[in-house]
């Protein structure tokens, strides 16, 4: 019987040249953003990481930031769903926390569309339905922590008061106390190292800080005037009223965050990093609000949407697991006056493409251990592709199909955006999850996309800029392509 095994091949030896040719070939060769930018697209980056702290700035909450994207979607034109709108653009919101922006194409919504998630919540404290109290002669507030914190992180450092009071006779009252130059800030006491010898010091990390101690220091004032009780609670709640006309029970029907106090910032003597609290997504958020922005006339419908939710698992009425998604698509086809029934909805979104924008965790130069360096994504070297996410034996993941990934790698070498594919850390190190599996349960081809970022989840993340322009190419490239 013959033998059709090819002949090995006879080794040649090569010269430099030769060898430094093949390498080229069939070699990654990773680059940073920096490294192949000129001098125009070098400004390009520090321009738009001004744009983007000022976005930052504005959206330190869920509501703040959907304020910010219908500002800006706004003025780009953008109109109402339902409304008629120049080039098909529209945006559509859901209880003040989540919303969406698309862009009709040339090809029907039937055949799917191009889809980028983002969310827009961020890990922080919220308040407890009945906060206020008072103790050893001063006013706090309690708290009951939102996603996944280190609990000593958010001790001892100024913090801001953000969000809603929502009154029984129908006022929105909007609180923002914290940020502005003039304004008092608040904080979560901490005990001197004088003391803690036997309170805390040889205690498990996770015991040393407890939720139930994470109270807000309000106020130290009693109240002028006559009469025993909790004086300072009482003129706490004066000062609230004559501001903003609540009373306590208001509290009760409130959204009220606790977030860092402070801008975003550059970091470093070459100002190359921003630092922010709430860059995990808010950083995805803004790239793919400036993709979607200056999109014209795709081949594909666009949509990009920005979620709640998402740090405690996509739940409730504003999260990726809600089924709103379908609404939107259903209205999308009312608008490109295409049938609406169930089955080219559902039809619809399982051929769409999708982007879960999201972070992943850069190579952390302190903390190496973590990492499987040939699998981590590392800062300046463009927006990371994660193909699957989870942990462990990639339980709870989204696994991205081989072909939607070459797909896409043609749709950006041909655009030229500098990128690199990464997990999260070691396999058994730990692991997370996104809103690509919620949208993947549709049918659709998904996968992340997102910078990478050091220090994730701290009230005080950092980003490398060029990351950040480089996801936004990422994006439009997806949006734009056939």
């Amino acid at each position: 019987m013959a033998d059709n095994k090819p002949a090995p091949q006879a080794f040649k030896k090569l010269n430099k040249k030769e060898i430094k040719a093949l390498g080229e070939k069939l070699l990654r060769q990773p680059k940073t953003v920096w490294e192949q930018a000129d001098a125009q697209t070098r400004a390009a980056i520090f321009a738009l990481a001004e744009e983007y702290k000022t976005f930052m700035d504005q959206a330190k909450t869920e509501r703040r930031a959907v304020a910010a994207i219908r500002a800006a979607a706004e003025k780009a034109g953008f109109k109402p769903l339902g409304s008629k709108a120049k080039g098909g653009r529209f945006y559509a919101e859901l209880a003040g926390k989540t919303i969406a922006l698309l862009v009709l194409g040339q090809r029907p919504v039937a055949q799917g569309v191009r889809l980028i998630g983002s969310h827009i919540d961020a890990p922080r404290l919220d308040l407890k339905m009945h906060p206020l109290f008072e103790n050893q002669d001063l006013a706090f507030l309690k708290t009951h922590y939102y996603g996944g914190i280190k609990k000593y992180q958010w001790f001892a450092r100024p913090l801001a008061i953000v969000g809603v009071v929502c009154t029984a006779d129908g006022r929105t009252v909007e609180i923002n106390l914290g940020d502005a130059p003039d304004d008092p800030v608040f904080t979560v006491l901490d005990l001197l190292p004088h003391l803690s010898r036997k309170g805390q010091e040889g205690k498990k990390l996770s015991e040393v800080f407890e939720a139930e101690r994470m109270n807000l220091v309000i106020a130290g004032l009693p109240l002028d005037g006559e009469g025993n009780g909790d004086r300072i609670k009482l003129a706490a709640m004066q000062l609230l009223n004559q501001r903003y006309g609540i009373v306590e029970a208001d509290l009760i029907s409130a959204e009220l965050e606790i977030v860092p106090a402070g801008n975003a910032r550059d970091v470093g003597l070459d100002r190359a990093l921003v630092g922010a609290y709430g860059q995990d997504d808010r950083a995805s958020a803004f790239a793919s609000l400036r993709a979607i922005l200056d999109l014209k006339n795709p081949v594909a419908p666009a949509l990009a949407v920005f979620y709640d939710k998402e740090e405690i698992g996509s739940e409730g009425m504003s999260g990726a697991q809600s089924r709103w998604i379908e609404h939107l698509v259903a209205a999308m086809l009312t608008a490109n006056q295409e049938p609406t029934d169930y089955l080219t909805i559902s039809r619809a979104l399982a051929a769409s493409k999708v982007l879960s924008a999201d972070v992943n965790a850069a190579l952390d130069p302190d903390y190496p251990e973590v990492h499987e360096k040939n699998n981590a994504a590392r800062l300046g070297y463009g927006v990371t592709l994660t193909k699957y996410t989870g942990h462990g034996g990639k339980y709870g993941a989204s696994d991205a199909n081989a072909e939607f990934v070459a797909w896409l790698r043609g749709v950006w070498e041909k655009a030229g955006v500098t990128w690199q594919a990464a997990g999260m850390g070691k396999i058994d190190e730990g692991g997370g999850g996104t809103i690509a599996k919620f949208l993947a349960a549709y049918g659709a081809d998904v996968v992340d996309v997102g910078p990478a970022l050091l220090s994730m989840h701290s009230p005080f993340e950092i980003m490398h800029k060029a990351d950040l322009w480089s996801s936004v190419q990422a994006y439009q490239a997806f949006f734009a392509a056939k």
